[in-house]
């Protein structure tokens, strides 16, 4: 079993959900622009992945430079707010939790 937080517009998204499908993993698609998680939720992912709010932010959008300083939580309440800040794919199974960046990543927790 899988959970994506995933883009279909996004190709490292596509090629993340093709290796787990290719796998064999039941996948749950969470497609996170529509269905934003909460920060809470965020924080947990990240925490099981062992990475930092801030690793898992899309530092390339615009609205992530405001927060260049900005602590943890304010981090995640702003992914909440505009997921489009979430780095993608993300990618949970019972081993753990990934950032798909190279889509490749997740065969680590397969």
């Amino acid at each position: 079993k899988a959970t994506i937080l995933h883009n279909p517009r996004c190709s490292k998204s596509r090629e993340a959900l093709a290796l787990l499908t290719e796998a064999g993993a039941e996948v749950t698609i969470v497609e996170y622009l529509k269905t934003p998680p909460t920060a809470d939720e965020l924080r947990r992912l990240y925490a099981k992945a062992g990475l930092s709010p801030r690793d898992g932010l899309r530092k390339g959008e615009a609205q992530a430079k405001a927060l260049v300083d900005a602590d943890d939580a304010t981090i995640l309440a702003a992914m909440a707010a505009d997921p489009i800040l979430i780095e993608r794919p993300l990618v949970e199974t019972a081993k753990g939790v990934v950032i798909g960046r190279p889509p490749e990543a997740v065969r680590g927790i397969l």
